[in-house]
């Protein structure tokens, strides 16, 4: 169903006129956490061929993007000590489960800040404009708390699989200055080893 494009209403009552949306690209990146980026990079990039597409520092964390589909990636944060388990595909659990945030792809920065526009328009906060390098972004929340980002690849052109050619080793999409040996043997040419995985 589209969205509707009458002017809604606040809690209050009071009607407010949105900009016109954003033309969406899917999924920018669906950030992951890792305890051991080296074992990501192994089973991502050799087991299920997603390209490592950048790498960069978040903090003390490093923060690598896997390429599904032009400008679509899987991204993890490596938090040492964090905590895995394994639980199959539709099953319950009494866990709490997190995913850290999902990022909606956006074409252009043009874009970016049409919609930063729509969400102050609806009284919703969302930050400035933040410049990854690789990457800029505006971060929000939606109504459950679930963190949320909206960005663009740059420069224009350069997003992984648009043709571009750019590689691992590539310095202004690969900042992590200590990356992990499986990003290094890819470099290099190839892994040497990947790791195996079992059903639950």
């Amino acid at each position: 169903m589209p969205a509707s494009t009458d002017s809604p209403t606040v809690p209050d009552g009071t009607a407010v006129d949105l900009p016109e949306a954003p033309a969406w690209r899917g999924v920018n990146h669906l950030a992951l956490v890792t305890p051991d980026m080296d074992a990501t990079v192994r089973f991502y990039a050799g087991v299920l061929g997603m390209p490592v597409v950048a790498t960069t520092m978040a903090g003390p964390m490093r923060h690598y993007f896997f390429e599904m589909s032009p400008g679509n990636t899987v991204a993890f944060f490596e938090v040492a000590g964090a905590e895995t388990f394994a639980k199959g595909a539709g099953s319950p659990t009494d866990r709490a489960i997190q995913l850290d945030h999902l990022a909606f792809n956006l074409p252009d920065e043009a874009a970016l800040l049409q919609l930063q526009a729509r969400l102050r328009a609806a009284g919703s906060e969302v930050t400035e404009i933040v410049d990854h390098g690789f990457l800029r972004s505006v971060y929000f929340t939606d109504p459950n708390g679930i963190a949320l980002e909206a960005s663009h690849w740059v420069p224009e052109g350069t997003a992984p699989g648009s043709g571009s050619g750019t590689g691992t080793n590539d310095p202004a999409r690969f900042l992590d200055p200590d990356p992990v040996p499986a990003l290094t043997e890819l470099q290099a040419g190839a892994l040497a080893s990947v790791p195996r995985t079992r059903l639950v």
